[in-house]
């Protein structure tokens, strides 16, 4: 009776043209990336101006990874992951929720910062700008194993799925 309720799922099993996940999650790598480096550059270059556009990316990074999730959520929901799959996707998953908390604590963090001391910015912010570049970097090769080799909501695997063959 729910599922009447629901659009009907297309080739790629989703009730949407393709996947949004990517999309959006792609906003969010970009802007903390960015945010790191102008960090970087602000504080070598001591161009504070820098560090405003750091704040904003990072400000937008937040709102953008929750979107993120929730699309992300859905689309792992509706991909039927087959066994080789299941453990790459639920490492994706738990580091994309603990993303979504430290993006928004170095966001809360950066607030402080702003507030008191503008011009300035800690080396221990800095560091912790590397760790969570690294972070970034780890969850984009795993969301890269999930598409390129294990091919989640490509029409070819979603045939399998239903066929039994995966």
């Amino acid at each position: 009776m729910l599922e009447n309720l629901l659009p009907p799922l297309n080739d790629h099993n989703l009730p949407y043209p393709d996947t949004i996940h990517p999309i959006v999650v792609h906003f969010v790598i970009a802007m903390v990336l960015f945010a790191v480096l102008c960090d970087f550059i602000g504080y070598f270059a001591r161009n504070v101006r820098l560090f405003e556009v750091s704040w904003w990316n990072l400000f937008f990074a937040t709102i953008s990874i929750f979107i993120a999730i929730v699309f992300g959520q859905i689309e792992a929901g509706l991909a039927e992951p087959y066994d080789v799959v299941k453990s790459t996707l639920n490492l994706h998953t738990l580091l994309g929720w603990s993303l979504s908390g430290i993006i928004a604590g170095m966001t809360g963090w950066r607030y402080v910062i702003r507030s008191k001391t503008p011009k300035e910015l800690p080396l221990a912010f800095l560091l912790m700008g590397i760790l969570l570049s690294g972070l970034v970097c780890l969850q984009v090769y795993l969301g890269d194993l999930l598409v390129w080799i294990y091919g989640l909501h490509t029409v070819p695997v979603v045939d399998a799925v239903k066929k039994g063959v995966l």
